[in-house]
C-alpha cells in the first residue's frame, strides 16, 4: 500500500484463472470462512463463467482520499483527473480538526464544481454523526457514507441531517443485505462484487434494494477492479460516480495494462495479465500456504451450500 488505509499497509489476495479469465479472491485477514466464500464465488464467476452483457463502456469514477494530512490529500485529489472524491475520516487516532482540515483541502483542490463525499466505514455514534456531517457539510457533501455501524444508527442519523447517507458495511457485511431497505437506514446502497457473491448476485442485492447504487472497490488488483467495472457496466441506471479508481493506493499490479482512470473514467475492459508482474508481486511460501488454507475452507462452506440448496 501506498499509505496505510484500513489499518494494513500491506494487501493480499489469491488469482484464479480459467477458461473465462482471471478472477480475485482477496478477503480481509479478519474475515472468517463463511464470509469469505461469498469472495471466492466471485473470483470463480470470473474466472470460470464470465459477466452479464455492458450497457455502457466507460465508468467515472472518484479518487478514495485516505487519512492522510491535508497538503497530501490536496496533490492527491489535483493528481487523479478525478471530479469526485471520497475521503476517509473518522481514522483512529486523529481527531475531528483532522478530518475538517482533510476535506476542506480536498474541497479547495476539486473547486466548487467537483463533488466530495465522505466515508465513516461505522466509526461515529449518532449524535457525533449528525454533527460531524452537519459540520462537514460546509464543503457541499454529496453523501456520506456508513456514518455508523447498525441499521438503526443509520436511520436515527438519516432523520437528523439533510445530506443523504450511503450503507456499505451494512449491505456488504450483513446475512440479509436487503434489510438496509426495509429499516429505512440508507438514501444509496454502496455495493462490492467480491463481498456479494459476484457480478450477478450484486445485480440481484442492487435491483432488490431499490436505492440508487455506487459500485466500489474492495482495494484490489486490476483483476478485481474488472469485475467492478462489469458490475457498474451492467447497472441499468449508474447515478453516480463510482470508487473503483483505488489502483493508485497500492504500489503495484498485476495487469499489463493496469486499470486506471483517464479524465475521471476508466474504460469498460478486461485487462490481461502480466507474467512479470505476477513474478514481482509474489507471495512467499508462508504466506501462500495460509492462503491455500483459507482456500480450501471457504471451498468448503461454498460446496455445504450447494449440496444443501440441492437437497431443499
Amino acid at each position: 500500500m501506498r499509505t496505510r488505509f484500513r489499518g494494513i499497509t500491506q494487501r493480499e489476495g489469491v488469482l484464479i484463472q480459467g477458461p473465462a479469465g482471471w478472477g480475485e479472491f482477496s478477503p480481509f485477514a479478519e474475515y472468517g470462512p463463511a464470509e469469505c466464500a461469498r469472495w471466492l464465488a466471485a473470483a470463480r464467476e470470473a474466472a470460470f463463467d464470465g459477466w452479464p452483457e455492458p450497457r455502457r463502456d466507460r465508468i467515472p469514477v472518484n479518487v478514495t482520499i485516505p487519512a492522510v494530512g491535508p497538503e497530501k490529500a490536496h496533490a492527491m485529489t489535483a493528481a487523479s483527473g478525478c471530479r469526485t472524491a471520497k475521503v476517509k475520516v473518522a481514522e483512529r487516532g486523529q481527531d475531528e480538526a483532522d478530518d475538517l482540515a482533510r476535506v476542506e483541502a480536498v474541497r479547495d483542490a476539486l473547486g466548487p464544481a467537483g463533488r466530495v463525499r465522505i466515508d465513516v466505514n461505522g466509526g461515529w455514534d449518532v449524535d457525533t454523526a449528525a454533527r460531524m456531517i452537519r459540520s462537514l457539510d460546509r464543503f457541499d457533501l454529496e453523501y456520506a457514507e456508513q456514518p455508523c455501524a447498525t441499521l438503526e444508527e443509520l436511520a436515527r442519523v438519516r432523520l437528523r441531517v439533510d445530506v443523504p447517507v450511503a450503507a456499505d458495511e451494512s449491505i456488504r457485511r450483513a446475512e440479509d443485505p436487503l434489510k438496509v431497505r426495509a429499516a429505512e437506514a440508507a438514501d444509496i446502497a454502496v455495493v462490492k462484487v467480491q463481498p456479494l457473491g459476484g457480478v450477478r448476485a450484486a445485480l440481484e442485492v442492487a435491483e432488490a434494494c431499490g436505492l440508487p447504487v455506487v459500485v466500489s472497490s474492495a482495494v484490489e488488483t486490476s483483476v478485481g477492479l474488472a469485475a467492478g467495472l462489469a458490475l457498474a457496466a451492467a447497472l441499468p441506471e449508474l447515478p453516480f460516480a463510482c470508487g473503483l479508481a483505488t489502483l493508485s493506493l497500492l504500489e503495484d499490479d498485476v495487469a499489463a495494462d493496469p486499470l486506471r482512470p483517464v479524465d475521471g473514467a476508466i474504460p469498460v475492459r478486461r485487462p490481461d495479465v502480466d507474467e512479470d508482474a505476477l513474478l514481482r508481486v509474489e507471495a512467499g511460501e508462508e504466506t501462500a500456504g495460509r492462503w491455500r488454507r483459507g482456500l480450501a475452507r471457504a471451498a468448503e462452506v461454498l460446496e455445504a451450500a450447494a449440496i444443501g440448496a440441492v437437497g431443499r
